[in-house]
């Protein structure tokens, strides 16, 4: 198989990039076998661009070999293009099969607890796609462009995960900032329209009303994932799917707003139609924690898909500050669990190559 050997290019060079996790509301309707049918209600999703990076260094290591580590998994190795995809750093591999690499240590450094639901391993691919093209494009070509990275990594994901995958968890790796997605769902349409909802100026505010806990358990979504998705396919729970455009739309525009009061309701009715729909995406401290954030008028959502994984909650700066102490006793009893860092990342894919590598939007 042909191999682009890095190993004396990153012994000068010393590539690396990061990009930032996320939370979400709406999520799910970022996969295609959602918003194409639902396309007529113009579905949308919300995230948040999280200042708990994953960064991705490019090591030199043994010709014709590709090694991966990353905190909470065993570290491995494998001769180039022959990694199975199927390994729990199999995206990685792929990422770096894609690219026809060899003789590069993939040393993957995240602050965000490992399979969190925060969207870790989708940063991790759009860092590790940016930083190998950076590493391998040649002199004159064009700047790397944050859409083309996003979109590379998730078709990436999805072709090697073997499930449908939305593509929002890459676009706030990508991007940074508190945006709304819109998924057209239009052949002739770009895949995906992106509208920022809070100013940043206005961000250091915004944190003060901004909530986020680990619960002390890894989660694993695909399970949930996809039980909506064959729930959707049987023709269950399309009503409720439709709710969630509506709630997800009157989130944002409460949010932009900034009507927090009618955002922390919209939050909270969307936690519980999914609830409704699988009562297992709060595991048993996630309930506990989303219950005091109730019982103080905040808003409350799991991450992701749920399942373990985090918490967040939105709410008057008053009300958040006392769901703090809550929240704090809570997690103190789990082995694991904590509050995380709140403040946003306004910047999104960060690639360095010798000096800064231009992004282009």
């Amino acid at each position: 198989m042909r191999s682009n050997n890095l190993t004396e290019k990153i012994h000068t060079l010393a590539p690396e990039a990061s990009a930032p996790c996320r939370i979400d509301l709406g999520g799910t309707l970022d996969l295609r076998t959602f918003h194409y049918p639902l396309a007529q209600l113009q579905p949308c999703t919300f995230n948040i661009a999280l200042d708990l990076k994953t960064s991705v260094r490019l090591l030199p290591y043994r010709d014709d070999m590709v090694k991966v580590s990353s905190r909470g998994f065993e570290s491995a190795e494998f001769p180039a293009g022959r990694a199975p995809f199927s390994h729990p750093m199999g995206l990685m591999f792929a990422v770096a099969s894609y690219f026809g690499v060899a003789g590069v240590h993939v040393d993957v450094i995240s602050s965000s607890p490992p399979r969190s639901a925060l969207g870790g391993s989708s940063s991790a691919a759009v860092a590790l796609a940016s930083v190998l093209t950076a590493a391998t494009r040649r002199s004159g070509e064009k700047a790397i462009s944050r859409k083309h990275m996003a979109m590379l990594a998730h078709t990436i994901e999805e072709t090697v995960a073997g499930v449908p995958c939305g593509m929002q968890d890459q676009l706030a790796a990508a991007y940074g900032g508190i945006n709304e997605w819109r998924w057209p769902g239009k052949i002739e349409e770009p895949p995906f329209q992106r509208k920022s909802v809070i100013d940043p100026d206005a961000y250091p505010e915004f944190e003060n009303r901004l909530l986020v806990a680990y619960c002390g358990m890894p989660h694993e979504s695909k399970n949930i994932n996809g039980k909506w998705v064959n729930d959707f396919l049987e023709g269950r729970c399309r009503s409720e799917w439709e709710d969630i455009i509506t709630i997800t739309k009157n989130f944002i525009d409460s949010l932009s707003s900034y009507n927090y009061k009618d955002a922390a309701a919209a939050m909270n009715m969307e936690t519980g139609i999914r609830t409704g729909m699988t009562p297992d995406v709060l595991d048993e401290v996630g309930k506990t924690l989303v219950k005091s954030a109730l019982a103080y008028g905040c808003g409350a959502r799991f991450t992701g898909a749920g399942g373990g994984g985090c918490v967040w909650a939105l709410g008057e700066p008053d009300d958040i500050e006392k769901l703090k102490h809550t929240w704090q006793e809570t997690l103190s009893a789990t082995a694991e669990g904590r509050l995380l860092s709140n403040r946003i990342d306004s910047n999104g894919l960060q690639v360095k190559y010798g000096q800064k590598v231009g992004l282009i939007d």
